[in-house]
């Protein structure tokens, strides 16, 4: 996936359409398209299969919250993996607000060729950093 812009900054992130799902990692912008519905469909099944079992939603201990693409702010970096979990005992509660700056406790990418290296080196190494 090609770099939008070097140095980048949030307001720059913010500044892309909304048809595209924007990310600064290393200080690079990216931006790529809406994933395709085989893409969007594995998402789903797996948010689905995995957070039904691991969500409890009394927030109890030992439970999960699976969430589907949230914006996370590490550092300078602002990632949105495909589903990213917090256990409970880290996020008692899902905050009304629109990016998380807690590192998620489990992430998963569902990698397409367009995004292979941004999912499998870049981001994975910010998310190594982080934990």
């Amino acid at each position: 996936m090609p770099i939008i812009k070097t140095h980048a900054t949030y307001e720059d992130l913010i500044a892309l359409p909304d048809n595209l799902i924007a990310e600064i990692v290393d200080g690079n912008l990216h931006g790529s398209p809406r994933p395709g519905l085989r893409h969007a469909l594995a998402t789903s099944v797996l948010g689905w299969t995995l957070g039904r079992p691991l969500e409890r939603p009394d927030g109890s201990p030992g439970g999960w919250w699976i969430l589907g693409r949230p914006e996370v702010h590490l550092g300078d970096d602002v990632l949105v993996p495909d589903l990213a979990g917090w256990r409970h005992d880290h996020l008692p509660r899902v905050p009304d607000v629109p990016w998380m700056s807690l590192a998620p406790d489990w992430l998963c990418e569902v990698v397409s060729p367009e995004t292979e290296r941004l999912d499998r080196v870049d981001k994975l190494r910010v998310y190594d950093a982080r934990t």
